[in-house]
C-alpha cells in the first residue's frame, strides 16, 4: 500500500484538511504518518488520531524585529536535517504540505530525496512558508480560482479545501441540543479561529445584552478566553468546540469570524450567513484582509474591520447580516462546490507514478 506523510502546523487552518484527508487515506489502507514541530497546536489535534507523529525542529521568517531572527535559521536547519533523516526511515511515496514554517524543512527534505510533494494554499494569496516551498512541489491545490494569479502557471489545480465529515454532516438538532437551546431565536455562532480572538471576544461581551435579547449566543471564545463569570440567558461560551463543531455549526443560523479561508470555505459550503471581522495587517502578513475583501466584492460576505468597530457598528452589522439571510444565501448558491477529497487524491495517486 502507498505510504503518506502529512505535513502542516501553526494553526488549526493547517491542520484541519490535513486530518480530513488522513482519515481517507487510512481508510483505503495506505500507511499514514505526520511531521509536525514539536510542541505546536498540531502536535495536539494529531495526537486525537492514531496517526504516528513525529516532531522536528521548527522557526519562522518574522515580519518585524525579534531576536529570535538570528536563532531560527539555526532551529530550520536543524528541522531540515531531522526531516531527512526521518523521511529516509519512513520512506514515504508522496509527502502532503499544508503549509505554515514546520512544512518547509519537510519538503525541501522530500524534493532533496525524490520524494514527490502536494501542497495545498487555502488563502486567496500564499503565505510565505508556502511561497518558500512551492519550487519544490509538484502540484499546488488552491482552494479558490482566483489564487491562480498568484501562483506558478502549469503546477495549480483548483479542488477547494478538504472539510471533516463531522462539518459536512452536522445536525442541527443535535446542536441545539449540546447548547441547549430551544429554537425560539436565531442563534448566532462567534467564534475566532483556534486560537480564539480578544477583539471579538470584547467586543460581544460589550453588548451582550443587546444580542440576547435577538439571538441565542453561542461564543467559541478560544482556549484560556472564558470569562466563568459571565452568565446571561440565551449565552453559552466555550473554550472550544471538538467533534460537536458540525452540529453547533448546522444550528446556527448567523455567524461572526474571522476570514480564514478553511472558516470561510466551510462557511460557504454550509451556505451560511456570516460577517468577517479580519485580523488587521498590524497582526499578520493581511491575508485575512484580502480574503474579506474579496468575497465581500462577490456578495458571499459582509465585513466591519477592527478600526471601524463599536458597539454601535457592531450591533448595526448584526442586525443588517439577519435581515439579509435569504439574500446572502441564495449569493452562496453559486460558489462552486467541488469534491476537494477526490480531487486531491487524484494529483496524490497520479504522483505515485
Amino acid at each position: 500500500m502507498p505510504h503518506i506523510v502529512f505535513t502542516g502546523g501553526g494553526t488549526a487552518g493547517h491542520v484541519t484538511p490535513n486530518i480530513a484527508l488522513l482519515e481517507v487515506a487510512q481508510q483505503f489502507g495506505w500507511d499514514v504518518d505526520y511531521i509536525g514541530s514539536i510542541a505546536g497546536i498540531e502536535k495536539a489535534m494529531i495526537s486525537a488520531t492514531d496517526v504516528p507523529y513525529h516532531g522536528i525542529s521548527s522557526g519562522k521568517l518574522r515580519r518585524y524585529f525579534s531576536w529570535e531572527n538570528f536563532i531560527d535559521p539555526f532551529r530550520i536547519l536543524l528541522g531540515l536535517f531531522q526531516s531527512v533523516i526521518l523521511l529516509l526511515r519512513l520512506k514515504p511515496d508522496v509527502v502532503f504540505s499544508k503549509g505554515g514554517f514546520v512544512s518547509v524543512p519537510v519538503v525541501v527534505a522530500a524534493w532533496l530525496l525524490r520524494v514527490p510533494v502536494i501542497s495545498h494554499e487555502s488563502d486567496v494569496t500564499p503565505g510565505l512558508a508556502n511561497r518558500l516551498a512551492y519550487p519544490f512541489c509538484r502540484k499546488i491545490c488552491v482552494t479558490f480560482d482566483i489564487s491562480r494569479d498568484h501562483l506558478p502557471a502549469g503546477k495549480v489545480i483548483v479542488t477547494g479545501t478538504p472539510v471533516r465529515q463531522s462539518i459536512l454532516e452536522g445536525d442541527a438538532s443535535a446542536g441545539l441540543a449540546f447548547l441547549g437551546f430551544d429554537s425560539s431565536k436565531p442563534v448566532l455562532l462567534v467564534f475566532g479561529g483556534s486560537l480564539g480572538a480578544q477583539t471579538i471576544n470584547k467586543q460581544v461581551r460589550s453588548v451582550l445584552s443587546h444580542l440576547c435579547r435577538e439571538f441565542d449566543v453561542v461564543h467559541v471564545a478560544g482556549q484560556g478566553q472564558v470569562v466563568d463569570s459571565l452568565s446571561q440567558p440565551g449565552y453559552v461560551q466555550k473554550a472550544f468546540v471538538g467533534k460537536e463543531f458540525g452540529d453547533v455549526l448546522a444550528a446556527a443560523d448567523l455567524v461572526v469570524s474571522r476570514a480564514g479561508a478553511n472558516s470561510l470555505y466551510e462557511l460557504f459550503l454550509l451556505r451560511k450567513p456570516h460577517l468577517l471581522i479580519p485580523l488587521g495587517s498590524g497582526a499578520s502578513r493581511g491575508d485575512q484582509l484580502i480574503n474579506a475583501a474579496t468575497f465581500e466584492r462577490e456578495g458571499y460576505s459582509r465585513v466591519v474591520h477592527e478600526e471601524a468597530l463599536t458597539n454601535e457598528s457592531f450591533l448595526q452589522a448584526v442586525r443588517q447580516l439577519a435581515q439579509d439571510t435569504v439574500e446572502i444565501r441564495e449569493q452562496l448558491k453559486q460558489f462552486p462546490v467541488l469534491d476537494s477529497v477526490d480531487l486531491i487524491f487524484a494529483e496524490i495517486k497520479q504522483s505515485l507514478r
